[in-house]
């Protein structure tokens, strides 16, 4: 199975008084294509962190990340913006939409941002379509429910087709049958789309339905499973 991301003995360290403090301790992570890999722990084992860099929001301190064939750990501020701006989708636990744009709206936002060469109107509607949400093009956040509203953000996230998409606690504000029904959604796009999904989460009842699942603590992965597609990586 061909990898999209690989972190080499990545490391990351944060000022603090009296020193520094050492947030992933030597991080080595494969991400395979079209999978949905899971970065498992409890808040402040790292796996935000990690998050960060990989989705080229942040850079290591020492180690390597390469992404689609590229070593992006020493890229600079300007080469990182143009990755994230065409390259990868984020989805976040708050959500974010913009509150005064429609659910339609919001998605044709990140299009322009992404400068998508497409028929905005026809990738806009399609990405709706995917999420369920057809019937909902013209609502604004406040009149959809918390799980309508992630689902526009999804929706948002893949609009201009990354390669890859982080999300950060996606489900963490959602009750189980509506995160079982977010994961469910990651898995039809992989197979629809040919998106490859990292998230992080502290749900246990979510780990069985990542490929991979990366078990974070105290900045080091002290645990790995593999599921599905992820058996083959073994």
């Amino acid at each position: 199975m061909k990898e999209i991301l690989k972190t080499e003995q990545v490391t990351r360290s944060f000022p603090v008084a009296g020193g520094d403090f050492l947030a992933l301790k030597g991080i080595s992570v494969t991400v395979p294509e079209n999978t949905l890999t899971i970065l498992k722990g409890r808040s402040g084992s790292g796996k935000t962190t990690l998050l960060n860099i990989i989705g080229a929001l942040d850079a290591p301190t020492s180690g390597t990340v390469i992404f689609d064939g590229k070593d992006i750990s020493k890229a600079s501020d300007k080469e990182r913006e143009v990755i994230r701006r065409h390259e990868i989708g984020y989805i976040f636990q708050s959500v974010a939409l913009i509150p005064v744009m429609t659910a339609y709206e919001n998605i044709e936002y990140a299009l322009r941002l992404a400068n998508y060469k497409g028929d905005y109107r026809e990738r806009v509607m399609e990405c709706l379509k995917l999420v369920g949400l057809s019937k909902r093009a013209t609502h604004m956040p406040q009149e959809l429910s918390g799980g309508e509203q992630q689902r526009v953000a999804i929706a948002r996230a893949i609009a201009h087709k990354p390669k890859i998409i982080f999300a950060d606690e996606p489900t963490g504000e959602l009750d189980s049958a509506t995160s079982l029904q977010v994961i469910a959604i990651f898995k039809e796009l992989i197979e629809k789309e040919g998106i490859t999904f990292v998230m992080t989460t502290h749900d246990t009842k979510l780990m069985g339905y990542g490929d991979v699942v990366y078990e974070i603590q105290d900045g080091e992965i002290i645990n790995t499973e593999y599921h599905g597609k992820g058996e083959q990586l073994r």
